[in-house]
């Protein structure tokens, strides 16, 4: 486990800095600080372990297959069932990289639905793309621009992603905006 500054995670919460009673979705499931962290600067967290329910939902990694639609539309109801415009911002971590295209593109057209315009949402993705699999972390926001990363294991990515690539994924949103770490993860901010 290791601390470290995140800018992206600094930019996110500067755009929810003077205000209260925001809705913010953590897609990376429920951490006692983050539930704190957020609570504490007055916002209410909906937390979604994603990942499980991605699991619970496609089965095991090696035998994934993310395009049946009756299979897609039961993971969309479990994960990301909530009303348009209901989010002020999300931090959706690493989970995206796991997804395979066609439920990729279903779940970003569900995040460009449940967040309100202008809100940020906030996620990683590995920079290296040589490699076969990546660790998967645990996030716990320690302070304003500081993140506490734990590796939880490693998975075979579902797709690898460079900034062309992330543009095009986040297209319907208002700005995508890049911060490469050390840990060789692609920090990404999306506007809405």
């Amino acid at each position: 486990m290791i601390t470290r500054q995140s800018r992206g995670l600094q930019e996110f919460f500067s755009y929810i800095r003077d205000q209260s009673g925001l809705n913010i979705l953590d897609l990376g499931g429920a951490t006692q600080q983050n539930v704190s962290f957020i609570t504490n600067l007055g916002h209410r967290l909906y937390s979604e372990d994603f990942l499980q329910i991605l699991r619970e939902t496609f089965g095991a990694e090696d035998t994934v297959d993310q395009s049946n639609s009756g299979r897609i539309d039961f993971f969309l109801r479990q994960a990301l069932d909530y009303p348009e415009a209901h989010f002020d911002g999300v931090l959706i971590w690493d989970v995206l990289e796991y997804l395979e295209a066609p439920l990729l593109t279903v779940v970003v057209d569900r995040l460009a639905k449940i967040v309100k315009p202008k809100s940020y949402m906030l996620a990683f993705f590995h920079s290296d793309d040589k490699i076969e699999m990546v660790p998967h972390y645990t996030f716990r926001i320690q302070d304003v621009g500081e993140l506490q990363v734990a590796q939880k294991g490693a998975r075979h990515p579902a797709q690898r992603f460079n900034n062309r690539s992330l543009e095009k994924l986040f297209n319907k949103f208002d700005s995508v905006k890049f911060f490469l770490t050390r840990e060789r993860l692609r920090e990404v901010i999306v506007k809405a």
